[in-house]
C-alpha cells in the first residue's frame, strides 16, 4: 500500500487523522472556493500535535511555530524536551536498557518537502533526533546506525552522555533477577514521543524518538525511525506517527 493512499484511507493514530482531516478540509475548500478567497483562518495554522502526555514538548513545539520559525525546528526542539527528560524512560536520557544494560536510541525527522533522516541503535547521545536531523541536511544518506552514527555525532559536535540514569539501572538489575522478555501489545504500552506540526507558511513536518522497548535484545530496532513507518508526513495528504509494539507497527505498514 503506497504512504499516501495508507494516510488518505486510515491511520495508526488520532494524530495522524487529525493533521490528514485539517489538510483535506482545505483541499475541499480550495476545490469549492476562488483560488483568490482561499485564507486559512488566523486560528488554523501553526499548529502541533503530540503522541500522549507530553504536555511541555508540545508547548516548546508552539513556542518555536508562534515565533515564526518552519515546522521542522518546531517538532525537533519540542520532542528534544523528553530527550532530556530523565524522567520519561522511553525517550533519550533515562531511557530503559536492553537486556545488556545499553541505552539505544531510535529517531527520525522529516521536513515537508520528502527530506528525511534517521539514526538507529545510537548510544551516548541524549539528542537522537538532532543527530538524525544532520543526517538528513549534512550528508548524502537517509539512516545511520550503531558506532558509525554515533562517531558521526562526535563529528559534528554533540557531547557524549552516559544515558544510563540510577533509576533505568535499578530497573534493569530488577529485570535481571527474573529476565522475562514477553512484550505485552495493550494500550499501556507506548510513550513514544511523536510530534506532527504545520507552520504559519502551512508545511508539515514530523519527528518521533525512542529508546525503545525495555530490555529487548541487544541490536533492535523498532518503527520509530523508519521513514514510512514510525512516521511520515505528506503536505498534500497528512502526516502520521505512530506508538506501541514496533515490531506490529512495521508489520502492518511497513
Amino acid at each position: 500500500m503506497k504512504r499516501r493512499n495508507f494516510l488518505k484511507n486510515a491511520s495508526l493514530t488520532g494524530m495522524g487523522l487529525a493533521l490528514g482531516n485539517a489538510l483535506t478540509n482545505c483541499a475541499e475548500k480550495e476545490k469549492s472556493t476562488p483560488a483568490s478567497a482561499v485564507e486559512p483562518a488566523a486560528s488554523t495554522f501553526p499548529v502541533v500535535v503530540a503522541t500522549w502526555n507530553f504536555q511541555e514538548a508540545v508547548a516548546k513545539a508552539r513556542e518555536v511555530l508562534e515565533n515564526g520559525k518552519p515546522a521542522l525546528d518546531a517538532v525537533e526542539q519540542g520532542v528534544m524536551v523528553e530527550e532530556a527528560n530523565a524522567d520519561n524512560q522511553t525517550v533519550g536520557l533515562g531511557g530503559l536498557p536492553d537486556r545488556d544494560g545499553h541505552v539505544t536510541l531510535d529517531a527520525s525527522i522529516m521536513d515537508h518537502t520528502g527530506n528525511c533522516g534517521s539514526v538507529v541503535f545510537l548510544e551516548n547521545i541524549v539528542h537522537a533526533v538532532s543527530v538524525a536531523r544532520k543526517v538528513m541536511e549534512d550528508t548524502p544518506h537517509v539512516m545511520l546506525a550503531g558506532k558509525g552514527a554515533e562517531q558521526f555525532a562526535y563529528e559534528q559536535g554533540f557531547p557524549k552522555t552516559d544515558l544510563l540514569t540510577e533509576a533505568s539501572k535499578k530497573a534493569w538489575e530488577e529485570w535481571k533477577v527474573r529476565s522475562e522478555y514477553k512484550p505485552v501489545i495493550n494500550i499501556e504500552n507506548h510513550d513514544t514521543i511523536g510530534m506532527l506540526a504545520i507552520d504559519r507558511d502551512g508545511n508539515m513536518a514530523g519527528a518521533c524518538t525512542t529508546s525503545g522497548l525495555a530490555f529487548k535484545m541487544h541490536g533492535r530496532v523498532g518503527d520509530s525511525p523508519i521513514i514510512g513507518s514510525g512516521m511520515y508526513v505528506d503536505n498534500e495528504v497528512g502526516g502520521a506517527v505512530a506508538t506501541g509494539m514496533g515490531e506490529e507497527v512495521v508489520k502492518t505498514v511497513g
